[in-house]
């Protein structure tokens, strides 16, 4: 297991979170919610890292909504601090740019 997933999950787990602004329309349009993401990352595998994203070092992982269904999350922590742990996004994976386990994007 990754190391920053690890944290990600000790945080979550204190109700160390933060959902950023904008992920609460994205969520809607895919009939997600932002409980069942957080809910979900004891489950979560890794997909990508992204030690210098933007704002914040992020991972990809795949975590399963309400119904069973994979959903990629994008978890992050501000940069230069130790939390909260943040939910940057979350949506239904495009099956025409995942392979079939949701693991790996197709080339």
């Amino acid at each position: 297991m990754s190391q920053t997933l690890g944290y990600v999950r000790a945080l979550v787990e204190q109700g160390d979170v933060r959902v950023s602004d904008h992920v609460y329309d994205e969520l809607a349009v895919d009939g997600l919610s932002a409980r069942e993401c957080i809910a979900s990352i004891a489950d979560a595998k890794v997909v990508e890292d992204y030690p210098d994203y933007g704002k914040d070092p992020c991972k990809l992982v795949l975590q399963t909504d309400r119904e069973g269904g994979s959903i990629p999350v994008l978890w992050g922590i501000p940069k230069g601090r130790s939390s909260p742990a943040v939910l940057v996004t979350a949506h239904r994976p495009d099956p025409d740019r995942w392979d079939a386990d949701l693991l790996r994007r197709k080339t």
